[in-house]
């Protein structure tokens, strides 16, 4: 019969190495992570409306090609 070592559990384990490395983040401040949103919001909708007049010169585009009006 095998001896039964002295392991940890692994959940048990894994649990207090998360704990351990999420002590070890710098978290941003409320001001900072405020920001941070905001120009996330700011470079999303601009690439959004980047992105629809891409694809609505390409759909005009190809319909002239295409023989539409």
């Amino acid at each position: 019969m095998a001896e039964k070592t002295n392991q940890p559990n692994a959940i048990a384990r894994f649990y207090r190495e998360t704990v351990g490395e999420l002590r070890k983040v710098s978290w941003p401040t409320r001001e900072e992570a405020l920001n941070l949103t905001g120009i996330v919001l700011i470079v999303l909708i601009a690439m959004a409306a980047l992105l629809g007049l891409v694809d609505e010169v390409g759909f005009l585009l190809v319909g002239r090609a295409l023989g539409g009006q």
